[in-house]
């Protein structure tokens, strides 16, 4: 491809993907599927590290900078962001348009109600077109300048879109708007953040604000931020005579602007807007705790003017609150179905958004103890929706000394099984394995194909069994009978005699799929291959220090540690000991005796006619190999089925031996 050839497709790719941005984050409508987008951006980069001269710093790749700043530089706005003063009832609305009509000396007001989004206030200016400077609102006068953080969100466009009817772009265009997190981002955020250990965000607005406030544009564009504009400031060679006509120009420029606005003819149907907006606010994708009423008419605001800080054309409209303060009367501890403690504040009752709260979630014991909530405190307890009620603050200048701490339990508050802390982590588990409140996710574990294999017993009939009391812990498992089995919902006799079966059948079972079945965190099948080879039976697990544990092949301190626990919490042994009594097997590994395969890390891909995948892996680890997923230059052999893709292409480059299924099943019967 010559020059002129390659800065046409560059011209075309950058505004392809642009377009599919704005379709994606701002109208939440995709039209290509995330594969064909990232293809897209692939061949842009490809041709950009082909032709470097062309590559400009607004194109699509270069999103994410490099080098975090040592501080925010000051912004000062050439026009004041003003604030916006309040309504928190259908009176005050009815004044504030009363005054309206009044100052204009008209009957009717058009408006534009928009949702009051809780988020961080940004202005973004545009210069020829192309994204120059983005700022916070600060003090109104005075912001920051994080226009590298700003490039990292894909909702906002690196260049405008070719003005529709008129030529080129607007010379200068500043715009205002609101970056925010969505709710299912923020769940996703948080939950990512618990399971490393580190602080939760306390609501979606402070999430959005610390993230688009970091001095590495990397941290920023790790999170999950969005941006909708709902102000043009100013404006050069576009005279607009309303506020709806803006928010269309922008939405023409590629711009994101919420396509939830609304206009409103007079004050009944301000109203009536504010009951739908109120009434839909939970099924809204983001935390929204108002609507935003404007005159449209830009004359009219001229001539309305402001008032201290806040224009006089211009109001919030707010939601009932959904954050009151309440007593903790007492703190529990709820058990989830992975065994994670949860500390939960018990509550005085209160109404807040027109449900009664008498409970709020504390997340972790690294929340309970940041937060510092004690029994008796006097509390913020915010709830938006359908999201659990959480403790936002305590109100330490309400303490009387007489308020208690909570101490954090060491055993499950449901079996009584130790309650161990994960290292460096926030979460602490329950160990017992028959532990009612995990015990669900337990069975479908241990039945699984990889552990017991016992067909048959899925999600639905697992969840059955438990709730009716028929098994609470693995041995029941092989306890079951013909008459107990027809006695759960829909389920016809020759179900049952196969599922009967299949129980029987797991009986005859390795013990490295004995101890993967066992559930024991942190322990996969490699980690149970190894503890099977080491130990070879599993009583000799229920003496073995930590210090034995770390001979094993990949056990570290930690996962030691995790071991120990397991096998000296006496629920557990008290269950393995009955499985072994209801006639359960495990087989040790047999001992190598050398071959193709001993010694040898070996990486199955593709698909494999001849033996499922799971037999395939226990051949080979039975002759004394070791499975493993990844492709690096310690694998040993590759074993390619039908379908091979990235894996063997890998295997290829690093000069890895391959072999298919007919040489790969001729070594396992020469072995035989």
């Amino acid at each position: 491809m010559d020059l002129g050839a390659a800065e046409r497709r560059i011209r075309e790719l950058r505004a392809e993907i642009s377009y599919h941005d704005h379709r994606y984050y701002t109208l939440d409508d995709p039209e290509i599927s995330d594969a064909h987008y990232d293809r897209l951006l692939a061949e842009l980069r490809s041709l950009e590290e082909q032709f470097p001269q062309l590559v400009t710093p607004n194109s699509p790749t270069r999103r994410v900078a490099g080098a975090p700043a040592e501080r925010f530089e000051k912004v000062i706005h050439r026009l004041p962001m003003l604030s916006l003063s309040n309504a928190f009832s259908d009176e005050e609305i009815g004044e504030f348009d009363e005054r309206i009509r009044r100052l204009l000396g008209t009957d009717s007001i058009p408006y534009v109600c928009e949702p009051k989004l809780d988020g961080l206030a940004v202005e973004l200016v545009y210069q020829d077109g192309a994204f120059r400077q983005g700022s916070t609102r600060g003090d109104g006068t005075v912001g920051e300048d994080v226009t590298s953080n700003l490039k990292t969100l894909r909702s906002v466009p690196l260049e405008l879109r070719p003005w529709p009817d008129r030529s080129g772009w607007p010379k200068h265009l500043e715009v205002r708007g609101e970056v925010f997190i969505r709710k299912e981002d923020f769940r996703k955020l948080n939950q990512l953040r618990e399971e490393a250990g580190e602080p939760l965000f306390a609501n979606p607005r402070n999430a959005a604000a610390g993230s688009l406030r970091q001095l590495d544009p990397r941290i920023t564009a790790s999170r999950p931020l969005s941006l909708f504009l709902y102000e043009v400031a100013e404006v050069k060679g576009l005279p607009f005579h309303s506020h709806w006509e803006k928010l269309e120009a922008l939405n023409a420029l590629g711009l994101p602007v919420n396509p939830r606005n609304r206009q409103a003819h007079g004050l009944a149907e301000v109203r009536s807007l504010y009951q739908e907006f109120l009434a839909g606010r939970h099924q809204l994708p983001y935390e929204v705790d108002g609507m935003v009423v404007k005159v449209d008419s830009e004359d009219q605001r001229r001539r309305l003017g402001q008032v201290s800080k806040s224009p006089r054309w211009a109001i919030a409209y707010k939601f009932p609150p959904e954050e009151e303060e309440t007593q903790v009367e007492e703190i529990g501890v709820f058990v989830g179905r992975t065994g994670a403690l949860t500390p939960v504040a018990f509550l005085k009752p209160v109404k807040i958004g027109g449900v009664t709260v008498s409970r709020a979630t504390l997340h972790n014991e690294n929340e309970l103890r940041r937060k510092d909530v004690r029994i008796g405190d006097w509390v913020f307890v915010r709830r938006a929706g359908d999201v659990i009620p959480e403790i936002v603050k305590v109100i330490t200048s309400k303490r009387t000394g007489q308020e208690k701490q909570f101490s954090f339990p060491t055993a499950c508050p449901i079996c009584g099984a130790a309650a161990i802390r994960e290292e460096d982590g926030a979460i602490t588990r329950c160990t017992g394995i028959a532990c009612p409140a995990q015990l669900q996710g337990n069975i479908r574990h241990f039945a699984s194909r990889a552990a017991m294999d016992i067909d048959g017993l899925g999600e639905k009939l697992c969840a059955q069994l438990v709730a009716r009391g028929l098994v609470k812990n693995y041995a029941d498992l092989y306890r079951l009978d013909l008459e107990k089995l027809l006695s759960v919902e829909r389920m016809g006799e020759k179900s049952a005699q196969n599922l009967l079966s299949a129980i029987e059948r797991s009986k005859k079972t390795t013990l490295r799929r004995f101890l993967y079945a066992l559930g024991i965190r942190h322990v996969g099948e490699a980690t149970a291959r190894a503890l099977a080879d080491y130990f070879r039976d599993v009583r000799r697990l229920y003496d073995a220090s930590e210090e034995a544990l770390m001979h094993v092949r990949d056990v570290g301190p930690a996962m030691a540690s995790e071991i120990h626990a397991f096998f000296q919490e006496p629920q557990n042994r008290a269950v393995i000991d009955a499985l072994l009594e209801a006639g359960v097997q495990p087989q040790a590994p047999e001992q190598p005796t050398g071959g193709p395969f001993t010694g040898k890390t070996v990486v199955l891909t593709g698909g494999l006619d001849g033996l499922t995948r799971e037999k395939a892996k226990e051949e080979i680890e039975r002759r004394g190999g070791r499975i493993s997923d990844g492709i690096s230059r310690r694998t040993d052999l590759v074993v390619s089925g039908g379908g091979s893709g990235s894996k063997l292409k890998k295997a290829q480059e690093l000069g890895i031996k391959v072999i298919d299924e007919a040489e790969f099943l001729k070594l396992l019967q020469a072995e035989s």
